[in-house]
């Protein structure tokens, strides 16, 4: 006792750089000592008392069962009552520098009246963060850590305040300063909404809770081998991304730390840096994917509640084990996406400004903010600008607490605050009155006065983007109308706005001339914006039936996601009242069009095989390439658009729709879609999955291979449906009755029986029974194969069940946003619009 005492008068005294050397370490409610000596550094927990309030007036609690409890463990301080603790805090020197606190709960059996298990409490530091409010320990027992800023008050005092009617308990507390270089060290990188708030400038004044500690790739790292004796988790549990698509590696080689620009042990023990989980690259060639893959971990979150903060900073470790030169994007070069976001595009050790050898440790803070509901992920993505795939050593996630609203800053502040609570309170007051009688003012003028047309002004609410390309700006825009729209702020990205006067000036104001087609949504007319680029720019009618619900949902789409065979959104435009969508160019036109009811020359052959790979490739990427699973919905010829050399990409993403969340099997929705080539299980059933775009993509490829309309109403009855008929023909062996004239002497035998069998598996009645998309892509390729090479292969060679051919799917957990604004309106759309090269929508009728 006495020594502690001494210890406490001389704290002041010491230099800042001794504080390191007597943190706290409290067994509570314990009589002795309580040591660790294989902790590195060791570490001893001293009895509490000394440092309680009113020790005499919180007992000590111990348990019953005390020899299958860990000695830390043993003895707990309990009161009904709130109580305290005061520690000695001189941070003068270290006032920049936080604070680690951890708390031990573990709650047992004790022969008191006092009952842990059923304990429910707050806790708050400093009279300023409340840390745990209505807190109830798991039966297993938890540690809670905390990094909190220093004050400058010298005393850090910790408050434990039961619930009504309940008991506050704690079995341990840790407290001790954090390495200078362990926190706000480097900047931190804001993601997604919290792009442009200048609140991530004061993070640093905020506490921190750690929510996941993970070692990536490697075994548990318990505190005795940390040197700040944390517990590094194995990343398994959290890994949802199929095993095949990983590999973990390791080095026996020393991890080098550059500590002139902050990176030291103290940051991430070397165990965590000595192993990694990889892209396996190699997974494309072994058929585990056919197509860009991500590597991700899925983290649940509790839902906030009202009123609290759901910022998070995420830190991730990397080390590259590979000679990389200095010259930038020279070594192993991936995306990074945190929170659903792209967080940083390209990234390599040059970028992260730490690495110039191989083994050299560094890392990488993001403040995000996480979802209403649902998951937090983060992925690891292959850049474009490296064959080698990206890698993560470690990563952790701590939610930013923020100060109460009554902090300690002393009676004198809280009186300055309350006079200007009443002096801003007066003023508004009257501010109020004064615009109160300035609109009664306004209002009899307008009585007087007649009634000018309203100005049209921009259009409502619009949809929320997942992350974009280029990292551009958010701003928030209110839904002004409501009717038949989802509700709340949206955001989205101001940088693919084009004002309506360039669009005008791009069209020539619209003029007849350059109006290349016309469908549900509106006019497509050609143009040419002020940077020389020729767009489609699509506009909707007034009267348009499709409207609103799918302008948002083609813009929240295209404006997430980038592939080679899909459209690209150049921009849009919401002025005046206008829905416009401004998309890429596409030369040659819809695929219907070369295939049947246009003077356009026909397809070889071939040309039809790399046009469906290419269409499959980007349905393929849509359903597994992605974060989400999105659903396209509306998949037929009209919808893929033809470039320069006849390169297919998959357009019109009015009807998509996300897919189902891990360990769901469908998303109940209403029907939407085109007559002919609609799922008949959707469409009896409700019930939609990826299937569902396969079926729609099998009728596309008998609509390839015959060259006539999905629906003929002028044919007999049995061959209206060119799906079932073509089905029908398929199994008697009849097929080619029916097979385009136009390519015959083309058409290798054994790539046209494969490419008939794949059509046909894609039409199966249940959705079980039809190969995935990636299936569906191999086997067209293998096609294609067939035709180059021209092999010569006995019949049953080739005739395997497609779902055969290759691995089976493999399911990926995927994370769903609360406040996706895919709507779920009744519509069917026609397909027997005619068309012309403009764009997917111009084959719709009257709407879907």
């Amino acid at each position: 006792m006495a020594t502690v005492i001494v210890i406490l008068l001389l704290l002041p005294l010491l230099p800042s750089t001794a504080l390191a050397a007597f943190p706290y370490f409290l067994a509570c409610g314990a009589a002795s000592n309580v040591s660790f000596p294989g902790d590195s550094p060791a570490r001893t927990f001293v009895p509490d008392a000394p440092f309680l309030s009113s020790a005499g007036r919180v007992p000590a609690v111990t348990s019953t069962g005390s020899n299958t409890i860990p000695p830390l463990y043993a003895a707990a301080r309990a009161a009904g009552s709130g109580f305290s603790y005061s520690f000695a805090d001189p941070d003068t020197a270290t006032v920049n520098v936080s604070r680690v606190l951890r708390l031990h709960f573990f709650p047992f059996t004790s022969s008191s009246s006092v009952n842990l298990s059923s304990a429910s409490f707050s806790v708050s530091v400093r009279d300023a963060y409340t840390l745990l409010s209505s807190f109830s320990p798991p039966r297993d027992g938890v540690v809670k850590e905390y990094f909190v800023p220093g004050d400058g008050s010298g005393e850090f005092r910790v408050k434990f305040t039961p619930d009504a009617g309940s008991t506050a308990f704690v079995s341990a507390i840790e407290l001790f300063p954090a390495p200078p270089e362990l926190l706000w060290r480097r900047p931190v990188k804001p993601v997604g909404a919290l792009v442009d708030s200048v609140d991530v400038n004061a993070w640093p004044q905020q506490a921190l809770e750690t929510v996941y500690r993970l070692n990536v790739g490697g075994s548990k790292v318990t505190a005795a081998n940390d040197t700040l004796w944390r517990t590094w988790l194995p990343d398994d549990p959290y890994f949802s991304s199929p095993r095949g698509l990983s590999q973990v590696n390791s080095t026996s080689t020393p991890i080098i730390y550059g500590t002139s620009i902050g990176y030291t042990r103290e940051v991430a023990p070397d165990s965590v840096y000595k192993t990694q989980r990889a892209m396996n690259m190699a997974s494309q060639q072994l058929f585990l994917t056919p197509g860009p893959f991500n590597l991700t971990w899925t983290f649940a979150l509790p839902p906030p509640a009202p009123g609290s903060d759901s910022d998070y900073l995420v830190r991730l470790h990397w080390c590259d084990y590979s000679l990389v030169s200095s010259v930038v994007a020279t070594g192993i070069v991936f995306d990074v996406y945190v929170a659903q976001r792209l967080a940083s595009k390209d990234l390599d050790r040059n970028a992260a400004d730490a690495a110039e050898q191989p083994n050299e440790a560094f890392y990488l803070d993001y403040a995000a903010t996480a979802p209403t509901t649902g998951n937090l992920t983060i992925s690891i993505g292959k850049s474009d600008k490296s064959d080698a795939g990206g890698m993560l050593n470690g990563l952790e996630i701590m939610k930013l607490r923020r100060a109460d609203n009554l902090n300690s800053a002393g009676s004198h502040g809280r009186r300055k605050k309350i006079l200007i609570g009443t002096l801003s309170a007066a003023l508004g007051v009257a501010v109020l009155a004064c615009a109160l009688l300035c609109l009664l003012a306004v209002l009899r003028r307008r009585r007087q006065a007649p009634t000018p047309a309203p100005e049209e002004k921009e259009s409502t609410q619009l949809p929320w983007s997942q992350h974009t390309q280029d990292g551009s700006s958010w701003v928030d825009m209110s839904n002004a109308s409501g009717a038949g729209m989802t509700g709340g702020l949206h955001r989205m990205s101001m940088q693919l706005n084009i004002s309506l006067a360039d669009i005008t000036a791009a069209t020539e104001n619209f003029n007849e001339r350059n109006l290349i087609g016309v469908g549900g949504f509106g006019n497509v007319y050609s143009g040419v914006l002020r940077d020389g680029t020729r767009v489609a720019v699509k506009r909707a009618m007034r009267a348009s039936k499709q409207g609103l619900p799918e302008f948002q949902t083609e813009i929240e789409v295209l404006s997430r996601i980038r592939h080679r065979h899909l459209v690209s959104l150049i921009g849009y435009c919401n002025e005046q009242s206008e829905m416009i969508l401004v998309y890429e160019y596409m030369e040659k036109g819809t695929l219907r069009s070369h295939l049947y009811g246009s003077e356009e020359p026909p397809l070889s052959w071939k040309q039809r095989l790399e046009i469906c790979i290419g269409a499959a490739r980007g349905l393929h990427y849509l359903h597994t390439g992605y974060s989400e699973n999105i659903i396209h919905r509306d998949v037929k010829s009209t919808n893929i658009l033809l470039g320069d050399a006849f390169i297919a990409k998959v357009a019109d993403f009015g009807l998509s729709r996300i897919g189902p969340s891990f360990g769901e099997t469908h998303v109940s929705t209403a029907v939407k879609g085109s007559f002919g080539y609609l799922d008949p299980e959707y469409f009896k059933t409700q019930q939609l999955t990826d299937r569902s775009d396969v079926y729609s993509f099998g009728v596309v490829l008998f609509e390839v291979l015959c060259a006539r309309t999905v629906i003929d109403q002028s044919l007999e009855r049995d061959e209206i449906n060119l799906a079932e008929w073509a089905v029908s023909l398929q199994q008697k062996g009849e097929l080619a009755k029916i097979t385009d004239p136009r390519i015959a002497g083309q058409v290798n035998g054994n790539s046209l029986r494969k490419f008939a069998e794949t059509a046909e598996k894609c039409l199966a009645d249940y959705g079980l029974d039809r190969p995935s998309m990636g299936d569906v892509l191999w086997n067209l390729e293998y096609c294609l194969q067939l035709q180059e090479t021209h092999v010569n292969r006995d019949a049953f060679e080739d005739s395997g069940a497609v779902a055969t051919q290759f691995p089976a799917d493999v399911v990926v957990p995927r994370w769903v946003p609360s406040s996706t604004s895919f709507l779920m309106d009744d519509s069917v759309t026609d397909s027997g619009i005619a068309n012309s090269k403009a764009f997917s929508q111009l084959s719709s009728g009257d709407g879907r």
